[in-house]
């Protein structure tokens, strides 16, 4: 097959114009979010329900959307951002003084902790809800619509399955009575993009067996393809829905050794049509961390992994091409864009090992969708490896007798007990777990333009696949954020 040959890729977004702001926070006051009804500020999210409650009267309050944002995608032109997601001031103080409506007494919010607070005197419970400038307040909330019973359910069995190799100390300790449920900081990217995509496709012609001598001169039979090779064009416009990243360092290094953040994000994707205005009164009883990324960090890894979602879903377009699709030229345009800041939730187990890794077990709290970390026992692991090894070993023993025999079944047995090995450690450890938001994002995509021109046939092929295949590829989960 032909060598692999360099795509030229070419991301453009239309020339910008000044970014238009839709402000989400007006109409909000700090301070006490008190109940229309009866006056009490004591307002709490009822997962059951659905809805916030006045925890005093009962009184039930249907969830508010933000108004100004663009619902037809295929209007978007140029950048919209939300007031949650300016830039953070690094100077900003974390530590915030509310006047208690209730006493008159002032209440200090520390927001790298909490977003609310109760007043000592009088016991009003206040809160930050306008968007301040250290990240600490989005535009929306998705709440929790998975309870902690239901959460541990996942964890436990999520880790009953993962019982024999998991480290004894683990085993004694481990309990699902400290799961917290924390409010983890979003941005949500909506776009309205066109590409023009060209290369060559492959469709499988024909597949045949053919018998070949090998260097011994003995028979060898192999499976080969006759594979036709196209030229194709695709012109294609595509909308694109709810692209969710992580708005904190923390959870984009996913290849931190110290810590599996990379499960958390392996639990997606959310149904985040169904979040919510703001309001701090949702974070009551729940943990949350603060966003610490700007759009500046992370503009370059979106529009890339917008761009694998559009190459992904031209693969519905794609199908006769079962050998693959080398494209050697991607032109993708954004068009627009529209950036929103969004807290969604998780219910997370952490346990600190001997080897002082940080393992996590986290549940979606929406859809019940549960990835995780279990620490190993290595040396059980190790013993039953070498155990496996040492029977192909004895195995081998009694094939001595036979040409060549004794030495296959080695190198088999150093492969299985190898491959049992990787097994466990990727079924406990879970390293490679992710977010396919290549495939999970959602969107809409209309091909306005096909070319499909035959031009050779290739025979004999050794593999079903062209070289340089690469329409499945992705490329933004590995651009890293800009400082």
């Amino acid at each position: 097959m032909e060598e692999n040959k360099e795509v030229q890729e070419e991301i453009k977004e239309e020339p910008k114009e000044e970014v238009k702001v839709v402000n989400t926070d007006t109409n909000i006051k700090n301070g006490e979010n008190r109940c229309p009804e009866c006056g009490a500020s004591d307002v709490t999210y009822n997962i059951k329900k659905k809805k916030l409650v006045c925890n005093y009267c009962a009184t039930e309050f249907d969830p508010e959307n933000i108004e100004g944002l663009e619902k037809d995608l295929k209007n978007l032109e140029g950048e919209t951002r939300t007031t949650g997601v300016k830039d953070i001031d690094k100077d900003a103080n974390d530590v915030i003084t509310l006047k208690c409506g209730g006493c008159g007494a002032e209440v200090v919010i520390n927001t790298r902790e909490a977003t609310n607070a109760r007043c000592h005197w009088c016991r009003s419970i206040l809160s930050i809800n306008s968007q301040i400038e250290n990240g600490a307040v989005p535009d929306l909330v998705l709440p929790f619509g998975l309870e902690k019973k239901n959460a541990q359910e996942k964890i436990e069995n999520f880790v009953s399955k993962r019982q024999f190799f998991a480290h004894p100390t683990f085993k004694k300790e481990f309990t699902t009575e400290n799961i917290m449920g924390v409010y983890f900081p979003y941005l949500l990217v909506d776009a309205n993009c066109s590409g023009k995509f060209a290369g060559e496709g492959g469709h499988v012609a024909r597949e045949y067996t053919i018998t070949k001598r090998n260097s011994k001169g003995e028979e060898e039979k192999e499976t080969v393809y006759d594979i036709d090779l196209y030229d194709v064009e695709r012109d294609f416009d595509i909308t694109i829905d709810d692209l969710t990243v992580e708005s904190s360092k923390d959870k984009l290094d996913k290849n931190n050794k110290n810590k599996t953040t990379n499960v958390i994000n392996a639990i997606m994707p959310f149904d985040t049509e169904n979040c919510v205005k703001y309001k701090a009164n949702y974070l009551v009883g729940y943990s949350s961390e603060k966003r610490d990324i700007n759009i500046s960090n992370i503009e370059e890894k979106v529009d890339k992994e917008l761009q694998d979602v559009g190459r992904h879903a031209l693969n519905a377009d794609l199908k006769f091409y079962d050998s693959g699709v080398e494209w050697n030229k991607e032109d993708f345009k954004i068009k627009g864009k529209q950036w929103v800041s969004a807290y969604l939730p998780v219910w997370l187990y952490s346990y600190q090992d001997p080897n002082k890794i940080l393992h996590y077990v986290a549940v979606n709290a929406r859809t019940g969708e549960t990835m995780g970390s279990v620490p190993m026992n290595k040396k059980r692991l190790w013993t039953i490896t070498i155990l496996i090894f040492i029977l192909f070993l004895i195995i081998a023993l009694f094939a001595h007798d036979k040409d060549e025999a004794p030495i296959v079944i080695t190198i088999v047995g150093l492969v299985v007990s190898l491959v049992f090995y990787g097994l466990k450690v990727s079924k406990y450890r879970n390293k490679g777990a992710r977010h396919t938001y290549e495939l999970e994002t959602k969107h809409e995509l209309k091909v306005t333009r096909r070319v499909d021109n035959h031009t050779h046939t290739k025979r004999e092929c050794s593999s079903r696949y062209i070289a340089g295949a690469n329409n499945k590829m992705i490329t933004g989960e590995y651009t890293n954020i800009k400082e």
